[in-house]
Protein backbone atom coordinates (compact mmCIF):
# COMPACT_ATOMS: atom_id res chain seq x y z
CA UNK A 1 0.00 0.00 0.00
CA UNK A 2 1.35 3.38 -0.88
CA UNK A 3 0.81 6.89 0.16
CA UNK A 4 3.04 9.70 -0.90
CA UNK A 5 2.07 12.21 1.74
CA UNK A 6 5.03 13.43 3.85
CA UNK A 7 5.24 12.28 7.44
CA UNK A 8 7.27 13.45 10.38
CA UNK A 9 10.68 11.83 10.76
CA UNK A 10 11.51 9.52 13.62
CA UNK A 11 14.45 9.10 15.91
CA UNK A 12 16.91 6.48 14.72
CA UNK A 13 16.49 3.13 16.40
CA UNK A 14 12.91 3.79 17.40
CA UNK A 15 10.21 1.66 15.84
CA UNK A 16 7.40 3.99 14.92
CA UNK A 17 5.12 1.66 13.03
CA UNK A 18 1.64 3.03 13.24
CA UNK A 19 -1.15 0.58 14.00
CA UNK A 20 -3.67 2.57 11.96
CA UNK A 21 -2.49 3.68 8.53
CA UNK A 22 -3.77 6.59 6.46
CA UNK A 23 -5.32 5.09 3.35
CA UNK A 24 -7.57 7.68 1.79
CA UNK A 25 -9.84 10.65 2.25
CA UNK A 26 -13.61 11.01 2.04
CA UNK A 27 -14.01 13.70 -0.60
CA UNK A 28 -17.79 13.92 -0.99
CA UNK A 29 -21.08 12.07 -0.90
CA UNK A 30 -22.34 9.72 -3.60
CA UNK A 31 -26.05 9.58 -4.30
CA UNK A 32 -28.73 9.96 -1.64
CA UNK A 33 -28.47 6.64 0.24
CA UNK A 34 -25.53 7.45 2.50
CA UNK A 35 -22.60 6.43 0.31
CA UNK A 36 -19.34 8.41 0.28
CA UNK A 37 -16.58 8.82 -2.30
CA UNK A 38 -13.11 7.99 -0.98
CA UNK A 39 -9.95 9.15 -2.77
CA UNK A 40 -7.61 6.18 -2.12
CA UNK A 41 -3.95 6.66 -1.11
CA UNK A 42 -3.10 3.05 -1.97
CA UNK A 43 -1.35 1.21 -4.78
CA UNK A 44 -4.78 0.42 -6.23
CA UNK A 45 -8.28 1.64 -5.35
CA UNK A 46 -9.45 -1.96 -5.03
CA UNK A 47 -7.23 -2.41 -1.98
CA UNK A 48 -9.70 -0.43 0.14
CA UNK A 49 -12.66 -2.58 -0.91
CA UNK A 50 -11.36 -5.61 1.00
CA UNK A 51 -11.92 -4.23 4.52
CA UNK A 52 -14.94 -4.98 6.70
CA UNK A 53 -14.04 -2.05 8.94
CA UNK A 54 -12.39 1.31 8.30
CA UNK A 55 -11.43 3.92 10.87
CA UNK A 56 -11.88 7.67 10.91
CA UNK A 57 -9.04 8.46 13.32
CA UNK A 58 -5.39 7.53 13.80
CA UNK A 59 -6.07 5.77 17.13
CA UNK A 60 -8.70 3.40 15.77
CA UNK A 61 -11.36 4.62 18.19
CA UNK A 62 -13.79 5.68 15.42
CA UNK A 63 -14.42 2.32 13.76
CA UNK A 64 -16.96 2.22 10.94
CA UNK A 65 -18.35 -1.06 9.64
CA UNK A 66 -18.35 -1.20 5.85
CA UNK A 67 -21.63 -2.52 4.40
CA UNK A 68 -20.26 -2.45 0.87
CA UNK A 69 -17.47 -0.90 -1.16
CA UNK A 70 -16.71 -0.76 -4.86
CA UNK A 71 -14.36 0.99 -7.24
CA UNK A 72 -15.76 3.58 -9.64
CA UNK A 73 -13.30 5.48 -11.90
CA UNK A 74 -10.34 5.29 -9.46
CA UNK A 75 -12.53 6.35 -6.54
CA UNK A 76 -13.88 3.98 -3.90
CA UNK A 77 -17.60 4.23 -3.17
CA UNK A 78 -18.22 3.15 0.44
CA UNK A 79 -21.46 2.58 2.33
CA UNK A 80 -20.92 2.58 6.09
CA UNK A 81 -23.34 0.92 8.48
CA UNK A 82 -25.53 3.56 10.15
CA UNK A 83 -25.01 6.18 7.44
CA UNK A 84 -28.42 6.10 5.80
CA UNK A 85 -28.80 9.33 3.86
CA UNK A 86 -26.93 12.12 2.13
CA UNK A 87 -27.04 14.32 5.25
CA UNK A 88 -25.31 11.62 7.36
CA UNK A 89 -22.76 11.07 4.60
CA UNK A 90 -22.06 14.81 4.26
CA UNK A 91 -20.90 14.83 7.89
CA UNK A 92 -18.03 12.51 6.91
CA UNK A 93 -16.71 14.76 4.12
CA UNK A 94 -13.02 15.63 4.58
CA UNK A 95 -12.29 12.77 6.99
CA UNK A 96 -9.16 10.69 6.54
CA UNK A 97 -9.79 6.94 6.29
CA UNK A 98 -7.46 4.55 8.13
CA UNK A 99 -6.94 0.80 8.03
CA UNK A 100 -5.69 -1.42 10.83
CA UNK A 101 -2.33 -2.93 9.84
CA UNK A 102 -3.45 -6.17 11.54
CA UNK A 103 -6.08 -6.57 8.80
CA UNK A 104 -3.43 -6.80 6.05
CA UNK A 105 -1.11 -9.68 5.22
CA UNK A 106 1.90 -8.47 3.31
CA UNK A 107 3.89 -10.69 1.00
CA UNK A 108 7.53 -11.43 1.84
CA UNK A 109 9.61 -8.31 1.22
CA UNK A 110 6.61 -5.96 1.06
CA UNK A 111 6.09 -3.12 3.48
CA UNK A 112 3.88 -0.10 3.95
CA UNK A 113 5.31 3.11 2.55
CA UNK A 114 4.41 4.80 5.83
CA UNK A 115 6.93 2.52 7.56
CA UNK A 116 9.72 3.78 5.27
CA UNK A 117 9.09 7.45 6.02
CA UNK A 118 11.64 8.66 8.56
CA UNK A 119 14.07 5.76 8.08
CA UNK A 120 17.77 6.67 8.02
CA UNK A 121 19.55 5.58 4.83
CA UNK A 122 23.13 4.32 5.30
CA UNK A 123 25.91 3.19 3.00
CA UNK A 124 26.61 -0.54 3.36
CA UNK A 125 30.36 -0.10 2.79
CA UNK A 126 31.26 3.22 4.43
CA UNK A 127 28.48 3.65 6.98
CA UNK A 128 27.83 7.15 5.60
CA UNK A 129 24.46 8.60 6.54
CA UNK A 130 22.66 9.88 3.44
CA UNK A 131 19.65 11.28 5.29
CA UNK A 132 16.11 10.24 6.07
CA UNK A 133 13.33 9.13 3.75
CA UNK A 134 10.67 11.85 3.58
CA UNK A 135 8.71 10.58 0.58
CA UNK A 136 8.34 7.54 -1.67
CA UNK A 137 7.05 7.84 -5.22
CA UNK A 138 6.21 5.22 -7.81
CA UNK A 139 7.82 5.86 -11.19
CA UNK A 140 6.41 2.91 -13.07
CA UNK A 141 9.62 0.92 -13.27
CA UNK A 142 10.37 1.13 -9.53
CA UNK A 143 9.77 3.26 -6.47
CA UNK A 144 12.11 6.13 -5.64
CA UNK A 145 13.03 7.09 -2.07
CA UNK A 146 13.33 10.83 -1.51
CA UNK A 147 15.94 11.63 1.14
CA UNK A 148 16.86 14.77 3.05
CA UNK A 149 20.06 14.97 5.10
CA UNK A 150 20.82 17.12 8.18
CA UNK A 151 22.09 19.95 5.94
CA UNK A 152 18.82 19.97 3.97
CA UNK A 153 20.34 18.42 0.84
CA UNK A 154 17.95 16.19 -1.05
CA UNK A 155 18.82 12.95 -2.81
CA UNK A 156 16.89 10.34 -4.77
CA UNK A 157 17.49 6.61 -4.36
CA UNK A 158 15.98 4.05 -6.74
CA UNK A 159 14.34 1.27 -4.74
CA UNK A 160 15.91 -1.57 -6.72
CA UNK A 161 17.66 -4.70 -5.48
CA UNK A 162 21.04 -3.54 -6.84
CA UNK A 163 20.87 -0.47 -4.56
CA UNK A 164 18.66 -1.26 -1.54
CA UNK A 165 20.35 -4.14 0.26
CA UNK A 166 18.40 -4.28 3.53
CA UNK A 167 15.49 -2.64 5.31
CA UNK A 168 15.29 -2.89 9.10
CA UNK A 169 12.06 -1.02 9.63
CA UNK A 170 11.96 -1.78 13.35
CA UNK A 171 15.32 -0.05 13.76
CA UNK A 172 14.45 2.61 11.18
CA UNK A 173 17.47 1.90 8.96
CA UNK A 174 17.73 1.22 5.22
CA UNK A 175 21.10 -0.01 3.99
CA UNK A 176 22.09 0.82 0.43
CA UNK A 177 25.02 0.49 -1.96
CA UNK A 178 24.74 3.47 -4.32
CA UNK A 179 25.31 2.87 -8.00
CA UNK A 180 28.40 4.61 -9.37
CA UNK A 181 27.62 8.28 -9.88
CA UNK A 182 24.31 8.22 -7.98
CA UNK A 183 25.38 10.84 -5.44
CA UNK A 184 27.97 12.74 -7.48
CA UNK A 185 27.36 16.43 -6.94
Amino acid sequence: METTHPRDGRAEGASMKKQYLESGKIVTTHGVRGEVRVQPWCDTPGFLTQFACLYLDARGSQARVVERARVHKNIVIVKFEGVENVEDAAGLRGKTVYIDRADVELEEGECFVQDLIGCTVRDADTGADYGQVYDVRATGANDVYYLRDAAGRERLVPAIADVVLAKDLDAGIITIRPLEGLFDD
